[in-house]
């Protein structure tokens, strides 16, 4: 019986169930065929991962591929090219694979910085099951975000601890590295490892600081070559860019609670979105006090509950990247969440553990009079009755991601208004052979919904070739 179970066994299970939930979520993936929304310039159409030929591993550690410096990820194509080919299911397993082992390293951060078997394995399903996580998953493209994701996880496992050896900083280190060259988001780390020292661990500033120099410069470094690779605007949702800073911030506190929002209920996830950006005033000043006044009480609380101000530090510090501060072609998007999340559902866990404790607690001191369910069960069985909750609305918008016909038809009936779902969509159609359908719906984008030089561009470019 598991109450029996040495501490090893229990966690254990713990992973092994954890797999296995990420096998029943995401196994049907290996089914699924690339789709045309960057698919074609990392994978089928790239040349870089055709071949181990000298000139290929010379480009694939110096060139820019779709607006993105990451090595490490091009090379994630270059091996599954090798084993796999361009069947399209051998790299959404590899997929599958990464954000399984994303999960595990949640449960083991968490068991550590908690404490708490039954929070780390709550958070761990959570992230392994939230139809949030779809987009991240089972988009091949995405895995950008898988990958810097395990090394970022890895990295906090060997330096959120009390006491750091050199040999944890050292790998460390090394893992920083290799997120950094897998995705720009790490460039987040040092900060965050800098939160935990002060906060946690109760380090004083310039301590912490000093020993956060290297990554840091390493994290500028990165930086600075990926702000030069931005180059272009095509594709995605650009009717912010010309806002400034200032406007873009007021936009941003809306949609910080639009994301709570989509993690607490998610609707109708999509994978373009098309938030107000004028008009709001009144939101932005809401969610502006709002904010504020969730500041003012975790700032409070920092002494008596550290790991939630640090939580909440997580949480905005991993945001910072993708809230526009400089310029992306969407303002929003579910892949943003994919780390997020883990503070957010981090803090859920402890809330619910405290509330099933505080409900379980004999109501007569020296009476047991508690329900008769086990304790130890009793998170468990809420984790699961969560999990069963996220597979019900992920079963329904996973199927979308199998090919370019059902992700664009899918799309075009949640945001039509949208040029670029609508351009998407007419390339799906053009793929599919049916032209005349295509260059019906690049016509009306063109009469009805404005597009931007950009994409005007590329529609009277489809329609010259198609027509």
């Amino acid at each position: 019986m598991l109450p029996e179970m040495n501490e090893r066994s229990r966690n254990a299970l713990c992973v092994v169930a954890l797999l296995l939930l990420v096998g029943i979520f995401y196994g049907q993936t290996v089914g699924h065929d690339f789709v045309n929304w960057d698919d074609p310039w990392y994978v089928v159409q790239n040349p870089l991962i055709k071949s181990w030929s000298l000139t290929n591993l010379k480009g694939i550690a110096t060139e820019v591929v779709t607006r993105n410096y990451a090595p490490v990820t091009i090379f994630s194509y270059l091996v599954d090219h090798t084993f796999y080919g361009l069947w399209a299911g051998g790299y959404h397993l590899t997929n599958v694979l990464l954000h399984g082992l994303n999960v595990v390293l949640v449960f083991v951060l968490l068991k550590r910085l908690t404490g708490s078997r039954s929070v780390a394995l709550m958070t761990a399903a959570l992230f392994a099951a939230h139809p949030i996580q779809i987009e991240t998953v089972a988009w091949i493209s995405s895995r950008k975000g898988l990958l810097s994701a395990a090394f970022m996880l890895s990295a906090l496992i060997c330096w959120l601890r009390p006491v750091r050896s050199e040999r944890h900083d050292m790998l460390g280190l090394s893992f920083f590295a290799l997120a950094l060259l897998s995705k720009a988001i790490a460039v987040v780390l040092p900060a965050i490892v800098l939160a935990y020292d002060v906060y946690v661990q109760r380090k004083q500033i310039a301590e912490s600081i000093a020993r956060q120099f290297l990554p840091g410069v390493m994290a500028v470094c990165l930086l600075l070559i990926t702000m030069s690779a931005q180059v272009t605007q095509i594709g995605g949702v650009r009717g912010h860019m010309g806002l400034s800073k200032l406007e873009i911030l007021g936009i941003d506190t809306v949609l910080l609670w639009q994301y709570i929002g989509m993690l607490i209920r998610p609707g109708e996830l999509c994978v373009l979105y098309d938030p107000p950006t004028s008009g709001i005033a009144g939101l932005i000043t809401i969610s502006t006090l709002a904010w504020g006044a969730v500041s003012v009480a975790v700032y409070r609380s920092r002494e008596r509950y550290p790991l939630l101000a640090f939580a909440a530090i997580c949480a905005v510090v991993l945001m910072v990247p993708v809230l526009n501060l400089f310029p992306l072609t969407t303002l929003m998007n579910d892949r943003y969440l994919y780390l997020p999340c883990i503070p957010v559902f981090a803090v859920a866990a402890v809330g619910l553990s405290k509330v099933l404790d505080w409900t379980l607690r004999p109501t007569v001191p020296g009476i047991d009079n508690t329900v008769s369910v086990p304790r130890a069960w009793l998170p468990t069985l809420v984790t699961a009755i969560l999990v069963v909750l996220c597979h019900s609305k992920s079963s329904e918008y996973l199927p979308v991601w199998k090919n370019d016909q059902s992700l664009w038809e899918y799309t075009y009936t949640q945001a039509p208004q949208i040029p670029a779902v609508r351009i998407q969509y007419a390339n799906s159609l053009h793929n599919d052979g049916r032209d005349p359908q295509a260059c019906n719906v690049l016509k009306e984008t063109l009469a009805r919904y404005s597009p931007d030089d950009l994409d005007r561009q590329r529609i009277e470019q489809k329609l010259d070739a198609w027509q």
